[in-house]
């Protein structure tokens, strides 16, 4: 059984040994179903001989900024929605990253779950559980606790296994890379003026409706963050519609907006919702539009497709996921001079610059015979004149 902690002098102790080894395996539950923010529940670490679970609802988890903070390397698995909750809970994330999915990437695994990888380099696997169990309940069965602590019991010897085949094939340092750009990534910072852009029904709102509807989604989502409830509980999308189309007036306007009822106008909600409206109606700002491919000139349009599948035969005779070598984004980014991943790093070697050469005329792709695609230097010699 690993070691539940409970009290915050024990979790002062463990602390004190975590923080002086080289690195440490961190893996945390977590429940967001009916709040905005995810509210952490179980916090699983591992290092060297010691495999902890600690109570975050019986200690306060705000040391742990002590070991996130240090030099000790972090592994995670599929990291970012940890990352979210320790940035939540500890006010920190860790100074450097090691993502044992990510880095799997690169040995051509793509999206591989825990359960995968650890049946492919260890031959091994982890006690089953349910997906869907109440972490927040107490107290927690000896089969939670085995659960959890099985997201964490093999996860270093993992990253060696994972390490030494990056070694390899020469790829550790992409992969350290990759891990530093998912650590680098903003977290716990939608703005609310773009919250407009994830509602699927808004995105042919013109003129008016649109500003209403942008005005409306971002008083929705700052209410929600305010209130730690989830933003479909403040409105739902189809009553964020209606009203931006209708723009009522009054609170009797209101009730008759399908999808919202009488619990969506408590607390003041009604009135605020109508000056919202209001200020949507009188707006006359830019609002945001949904986001869209950047504008490609009209003679490299064709170059996508063409491009894309030559990534695909990259990806294949690398052993690379292709998500993360490029992706159609990635491209058009790439051709519209918007920068992006591209342009830096071991991308830009592998794919970027080569791109480049195929855009300029240095370089044409062609079929090697036996149906693959291969970008090689152009002879400018036409197959017919």
């Amino acid at each position: 059984m690993p070691e539940l902690i409970v009290d915050d002098d024990d979790f002062a102790a463990a602390i004190d040994d975590l923080a002086t080894a080289d690195r440490y395996a961190l893996d945390t539950e977590f429940h967001r179903e009916r709040t905005y923010y995810p509210h952490v529940a179980l916090v699983q670490l591992a290092w060297n001989d010691r495999l902890v679970l600690v109570d975050p609802l019986a200690v306060d988890l705000r040391p742990l900024a002590r070991v996130l903070d240090g030099p000790g390397l972090c592994v995670l698995h599929a990291g970012t929605q940890d990352l979210e909750v320790l940035e939540l809970s500890c006010g920190a994330v860790p100074s450097r990253l090691f993502d044992t999915q990510v880095a799997a990437g690169f040995l051509g695994v793509s999206t591989g779950s825990l359960v995968s990888l650890l049946e492919r380099f260890l031959n091994t696997s982890i006690p089953k559980g349910d997906r869907l169990t109440d972490w927040l309940r107490r107290p927690l069965t000896e089969d939670q606790l085995n659960y959890a602590a099985g997201d964490v019991l093999h996860l270093l010897e993992l990253t060696d296994v994972i390490t030494a085949e990056l070694v390899e094939v020469g790829r550790l340092e992409w992969a350290a890379e990759e891990s530093a750009l998912v650590l680098a990534k903003p977290r716990n910072k939608r703005p609310p003026e773009e919250a407009v852009l994830r509602i699927k029904e808004a995105r042919s709102l013109k003129g008016k409706a649109r500003r209403v509807a942008t005005a409306l989604a971002a008083w929705r989502e700052r209410r929600a963050a305010e209130l730690d409830i989830p933003i479909r509980q403040v409105m739902p999308d189809i009553a964020v519609v209606a009203i931006a189309q209708q723009a009522p007036t009054t609170v009797e306007g209101l009730k008759k907006i399908r999808g919202l009822d009488s619990r969506h106008l408590r607390k003041g909600a009604g009135d605020e919702i109508l000056k919202t409206v209001a200020a949507g109606v009188a707006a006359d700002d830019p609002v945001s539009q949904p986001q869209r491919s950047p504008d490609l000139p009209r003679q490299l349009r064709p170059v996508v497709t063409l491009v894309t599948s030559w990534i695909a035969q990259l990806a294949r005779d690398h052993k690379l996921d292709p998500a993360i070598l490029a992706t159609r984004s990635d491209v058009e980014n790439l051709l519209s001079d918007a920068g992006g991943r591209l342009t830096t790093g071991w991308r830009a070697d592998l794919v970027g610059e080569p791109i480049g050469a195929l855009v300029n005329g240095a370089a044409a792709l062609a079929f090697d015979g036996d149906g693959r695609l291969v970008l090689e230097k152009r002879s400018h010699q036409p197959l017919r004149e």
